[in-house]
């Protein structure tokens, strides 16, 4: 039988899973990922919210609702680059600071939770998902520091990690495509872009109706095919021998092909979608279309 393509994941994060519509498809994976029930309230409109396919990386910031009623940000981003281990430690710090208002008082900071979903080698590690938090231990006695009894009626919380970030790495091609549970149906298909209609994880239905690649229309395919591509591209230069400094050269030197590009889809899709497309800026297509 052959295999029904489906949309990437991080295509799918930049297009379709921000509209409310779509929400089931993310609540799944959260919710097994997180071992308890969520709820997305609503994207966060934030800088880091980004739209454009050059972006190094995917990244949607998420308000929900979890298990316990309690409100949290879920910050899920999808990339490849050699200062992830920054990128990541920015993007909670850009959660936490976008995400409060000026002269609250600091027990009202977001508990964030930053979910990474990597397709590349990130460390050393055997394992295909890691979760990090951030505990105190005592330098002599080794004892974990604990909350107070004022301060845990403060945060509504026991211990001092569930304050602070946490985070999941997942690093799917490290998984070996044999699901055992349903967090590993999730992780196969964020690796192998196909569900198996033996999968039942929470979610995943819901994706394989939305993520079909020929039920998109002929131009969301078209540019979908050509983000594809790009991110080949991209990755082939992230593991080549020559570096950061080949994949900015290189970088450099497709602006001339991203306007080759945007000249051919002048006549097929909007102004906006060829800009969320090649990179370009909408005054840089409009100035191509106004030369036609």
């Amino acid at each position: 039988m052959t295999k029904r393509k489906l949309v990437s994941f991080d295509w799918a994060m930049k297009k379709m899973l921000r509209s409310k519509a779509n929400f089931a498809v993310l609540e799944g994976f959260l919710s097994e990922l997180l071992y308890e029930e969520i709820k997305i309230l609503e994207v966060l409109e934030s800088e880091s919210n980004k739209e454009n396919a050059y972006d190094k990386s995917t990244r949607v910031d998420l308000k929900v609702r979890n298990s316990k009623q309690e409100i949290i940000i879920i910050e899920v981003q999808y990339g490849r680059e050699y200062d992830y281990m920054q990128r990541i430690l920015y993007g909670v710090s850009k959660a936490v600071c976008e995400h409060i208002s000026e002269g609250e008082i600091y027990a009202k900071i977001s508990k964030v939770i930053s979910v990474n979903i990597l397709h590349f080698d990130l460390g050393h590690g055997d394992d295909y998902v890691y979760h990090g938090t951030t505990n105190f231990l005592g330098l002599h006695t080794h004892h974990e520091l604990r909350l107070n009894d004022v301060q845990q009626k403060m945060y509504k919380k026991e211990r001092v990690f569930q304050i602070y970030p946490e985070y999941y790495l997942l690093k799917v091609n490290q998984f070996d495509d044999v699901a055992k549970d349903t967090l590993d149906e999730w992780i196969y298909f964020l690796k192998n872009e196909e569900i198996k209609n033996e999968f039942t994880a929470k979610g995943l239905k819901e994706a394989k109706q939305m993520l079909d690649v020929m039920k998109l229309p002929a131009s969301e395919r078209h540019a979908f095919d050509f983000y594809t591509e790009e991110r080949r591209y991209q990755a082939s230069m992230f593991e080549s021998s020559y570096g950061v400094g080949m994949l900015k050269g290189e970088a450099k030197g497709r602006v001339a092909e991203r306007f080759q590009i945007a000249k051919s889809l002048l006549t097929i899709l909007d102004d906006a979608t060829i800009s969320t497309t090649t990179g370009l800026n909408i005054k840089q297509v409009c100035q191509l279309r106004s030369e036609k």
